[in-house]
């Protein structure tokens, strides 16, 4: 299921059974259900945090969750950390990005003290049995420069359209820094953990925190991208601070509609009775919503009509009495049209033969 898809809350397998003689379609819907058979993994065996001794108590330093390839209860994950007098687990829900893990500080470090803490945190999913992930966390005590930078959000929300040019803005990002000289001084960049497509698409000024785009998006290849940036101060150690920016693709009406005819019964007798099914036609739209939906036409009409058969599926059928020794051919133009504005179309054309019957 995972493989056939992915992350969709509804995975189905479309079939098409088609008996000859006479011609009849069948169609055939096969649901996947899901089951728990992908534990949470962690992108990485181990994380590590460097955190200065002067951080104030109740400080959140974010931490990578893990990801489960399952869907519904099989992928609600639920995490737990190892027992730690310095380090309690804030677990928060966000209603796009599921949830952020941070470690947050109960009890004030000490270099000197305790320079290095070794945790594990456990990811457990809700399938039965349940299966979980490990991963280790390492946290080096730091000294000094005891300031990192303040994203003013959290989470910055941006809406682009898929037809967005390149090198159009997308955000512009605001850390500051209370220290002063080189400690205040912030550089920019995006996340370590960020995957792959996101420096494809976007770049980041690393002095003015803007993100601007560098790659086509492209709405029915990819709905949203949630980018991690981290701003990092000059001082020596560095301090750093994280903040998510999560974009989201809006569809256009990029993708005309695709026609596809098929299993031609032809040619027809001219005593075909009515309702004769001539050809299949299958329809379909890569984008989405009103974008998506698509309708067919004939033109011109007699001597036959289109039928929905199921969804996209469409049969051309006989609607009123042939005459070879009146025509012998027909030919008609089908027409498939999406709802978008302006409308995207594509026409096909069907030739039919009228085979003659000693009358």
């Amino acid at each position: 299921r995972e493989e056939l898809c992915g992350r969709s809350a509804e995975c189905s397998l479309h079939l098409e059974v088609i008996v000859d003689r006479p011609l009849q379609v069948f169609h055939v819907e096969v649901k996947i259900k899901d089951i728990n058979d992908n534990p949470p993994v962690f992108r990485n065996r181990e994380q590590r945090l460097f955190i200065p001794e002067s951080r104030q108590l109740d400080s959140r330093f974010p931490i990578e969750g893990a990801v489960d390839a399952d869907i519904g209860a099989n992928a609600l994950l639920t995490y737990t950390l190892s027992p730690s007098d310095f380090f309690s687990l804030d677990i928060r829900a966000n209603d796009e990005l599921g949830k952020s893990l941070s470690l947050e500080l109960r009890k004030s470090l000490d270099r000197e003290e305790t320079p290095e803490l070794h945790l594990l945190l456990t990811a457990t999913d809700g399938g039965k049995p349940e299966l979980e992930g490990r991963v280790q966390l390492l946290i080096t005590v730091l000294d000094v420069n005891d300031n990192a930078p303040v994203f003013d959000q959290d989470l910055y929300r941006v809406h682009l359209l898929e037809t967005i040019a390149n090198g159009t803005l997308v955000t512009r990002l605001n850390a500051s820094d209370a220290d002063e000289g080189v400690n205040g001084e912030v550089i920019f960049s995006f996340g370590g953990g960020d995957p792959p497509d996101i420096q494809e698409k976007f770049k980041i000024d690393s002095t003015s925190g803007e993100i601007s785009v560098i790659g086509n998006l492209d709405y029915e290849e990819k709905k949203s991208y949630e980018i991690q940036v981290k701003a990092v101060d000059k001082g020596s150690p560095p301090m750093s601070n994280h903040c998510k920016v999560l974009v989201k693709v809006l569809d256009v009406n990029d993708n005309a509609p695709e026609l596809a005819i098929t299993s031609l019964s032809l040619p027809i007798r001219e005593d075909a009775p009515l309702g004769t099914v001539i050809a299949l036609i299958m329809v379909s739209d890569l984008d989405s919503g009103v974008n998506g939906q698509v309708t067919c036409s004939l033109t011109p009409n007699a001597p036959f009509k289109l039928v929905s058969t199921f969804k996209n599926y469409y049969s051309l059928v006989l609607d009123s009495t042939l005459d070879r020794e009146t025509t012998s051919e027909y030919k008609v133009v089908v027409t498939a049209r999406d709802g978008g504005s302006p409308p995207l179309w594509t026409t096909a054309s069907v030739s039919v033969e009228v085979a003659d019957v000693n009358d």
